[in-house]
């Protein structure tokens, strides 16, 4: 990954900005209001370029008494950190986190710090953050742009959001418990790198927790949480999305030192009037004008058709686009994952229409160096252009969508619906939060070298298979999808009823675990095979740009009319006569 670092030291209010090409993210969280089925949803894509794409299994732990627990730096906060061993691919090396962090061919990821261990702690899904844990805690990250983007500083500043939200999952049960466990350890030992929002969800609420460094300084950071209304859903695309700070408000909680942190930094006053959050730390909208704000738009109004919402503002600090919204009809599982899918289509944004989009629809854009890199607020940086960016995009190294159930005993309420890479051509497998480790192809992946023993490495191969002839391709990934993905619910449903028959038979849990675990091997097994021979059937598809079946090979499609008026074909040569001028 390229990073473009730069600072810019204002002498009035001390701005410091650091700009870099970051893991741009989107998070939704669906409260169970919001939901068919009464679950909560939380949802990430995890943007990630090419870096570490193994979901880990973490196991629950016992503790000695007075023990230690390590912090660990993450090189998706401001870049690689070789003087701690910590860089992009892998992500950690730790075995005390268990045999998928034992990775003895590379040098131990060495700790900024420590804090107090407890007895105890739970088993979690881990990626580049922490995922969801064993009681149905569950969370979401997308990076945002701040004023102030400070480097790790051990003994100062040794948080960054991915470990807060890895010792969240060992040590919490609820979101309200993770939210006030992560402002703890943000005030006492220091927050550094990017602004960050985490959502933490469980099966009854979910929490939106923003955050940022705090003075140069200083230990500590700032953080505010905003509960999500029940009912409603919200998503965050890279910018702020919490507003107004009402001391007053009961869904609303903050750092301690929160006024007197912004008041020391020069961003707000009292006589100003309610503090706004994302005004007052950041400089608006991430990397580009609607780089973050399309998506919310985009979000908002595919599950509230009715708000006829514009997706024109005045600018990255418009108040036009909710806080949350209450959905026009309750959404599905599938609802929540085909969001993840979108390219704007349907829209005048649609990505898979026009010259950009070549003569199949492919709706990727490769980004380079002429593209907005950071945050839009770089004086120094003027931008000639720029793509749209959908909630899809190719970069992405996995996207999932953790469901809390609270009518199901907690052992198996928890699910994990896992997509490896682009979420437009993936496949989601759902994995319960409560097994007893994790698939090994899905644990085992380099992006530096191919394997077929890496779950990841199928997906991927589709995903880039599919720009061939994206138009027909898309249609052959959206039917196996709907195929898999509505049998893998109805599996879902089939594991639920036998596990209740367990618990029935007073089976132990031990049983229980074993049970659910072996039935998402076999699925994960068997989802991954069917991918890959899916792979093998494209190859010969769309052999040579032809549609080729058994029947009848090398079909001849060419391209379509519009396209072939704008490149030029009927200039080409149809005589022996020179073209005139």
């Amino acid at each position: 990954m390229n990073f473009f670092l730069k600072m810019v030291i204002l002498v009035t209010g001390f701005i410091l900005l650091i700009n870099f090409n970051l893991y741009p993210c989107t998070t939704i969280l669906v409260t169970a209001g919001a939901s068919e089925d009464g679950s909560v949803m939380v949802t990430h894509s995890d943007d990630n370029e090419l870096c570490d794409e193994r979901i880990i299994y973490v196991p629950a732990m016992d503790h000695p008494s007075g023990s230690w627990r390590m912090v660990y730096p993450s090189a998706v906060a401001l870049g690689e950190m070789p003087e701690y061993n910590c860089f992009l691919e892998p992500r950690l090396v730790c075995p005390e986190r268990g045999p998928g962090y034992d990775t003895p061919i590379y040098p131990a990821t060495v700790p900024l710090g420590s804090i107090p261990q407890i007895e105890h702690t739970y088993s979690y899904f881990d990626g580049s953050y922490g995922i969801i844990n064993e009681h149905q805690l569950m969370i979401g990250e997308c990076t945002n742009g701040a004023k102030i983007q400070l480097q790790a500083e051990p003994g100062r500043r040794i948080f960054y959001s991915s470990e807060l939200s890895r010792v969240a999952l060992e040590r919490c049960k609820t979101a309200r418990e993770a939210v006030l466990l992560i402002g703890k350890l943000i005030e006492q030992y220091g927050y550094y790198g990017t602004g960050e929002t985490l959502l933490l969800g469980d099966a009854e609420e979910g929490w939106v927790l923003e955050m940022c460094c705090g003075t140069p300084d200083s230990t500590g950071g700032l953080w505010v949480a905003r509960r999500v209304p029940h009912g409603e859903v919200f998503v965050a695309a890279n910018e702020f999305r919490i507003r107004d700070i009402d001391p007053e408000d009961p869904d609303l909680l903050y750092s301690e030192n929160f006024f007197d942190i912004i008041q020391e930094m020069g961003w707000w006053k009292p006589e100003d009037g309610t503090l706004d959050w994302l005004r007052a730390v950041s400089l608006g909208e991430y990397n580009h004008p609607y780089y973050s704000l399309r998506r919310v738009w985009r979000v908002l109004t595919l599950v509230a058709p009715s708000s006829d919402l514009s997706p024109w503002v005045e600018d990255g600090f418009t108040r036009d686009y909710p806080f949350s919204i209450k959905p026009d009809k309750p959404l599905e599982l599938r609802d929540v994952m085909n969001l993840h899918r979108d390219h704007y289509e349907g829209t005048p944004f649609d990505m898979t229409k026009g010259m950009a989009a070549g003569p199949f629809g492919f709706p990727n854009r490769y980004y380079g160096p002429y593209d907005g890199q950071g945050d839009i607020g770089d004086p120094d940086r003027p931008l000639q252009g720029a793509w749209e960016r959908p909630l899809s995009v190719s970069y992405c190294g996995y996207v999932y969508v953790n469901q809390a159930r609270s009518w199901m005993p907690e052992p198996w309420g928890g699910i994990c619906w896992m997509g490896l890479d682009r979420p437009s051509e993936t496949c989601y497998i759902p994995l319960y939060a409560s097994m007893n480790d994790l698939p090994a192809s899905l644990q085992n992946c380099n992006t530096a070298e191919f394997s077929r023993e890496s779950a990841w490495w199928v997906f991927n191969a589709v995903s880039n298979w599919s720009s061939l002839k994206y138009s027909y391709i898309r249609e052959d990934i959206k039917h196996l999808q709907d195929s898999i993905e509505n049998a893998e619910i109805s599996k879902v449903m089939t594991i639920d009823s036998i596990s209740r028959q367990y618990l029935e038979q007073g089976k132990s849990m031990e049983e229980l675990k074993c049970y659910i675990s072996d039935q998402c091997y076999v699925n994960t097994e068997q989802v991954v095979n069917r991918w890959w021979e899916f792979f093998e059937q494209l190859i010969v598809f769309y052999d040579d740009g032809y549609l080729n079946s058994p029947i009848r090979m090398a079909q001849e499609v060419g391209y379509p009319q519009w396209w072939i008026d704008s490149v030029g074909w009927s200039n080409g040569p149809t005589s022996y006569e020179k073209p005139s001028p």
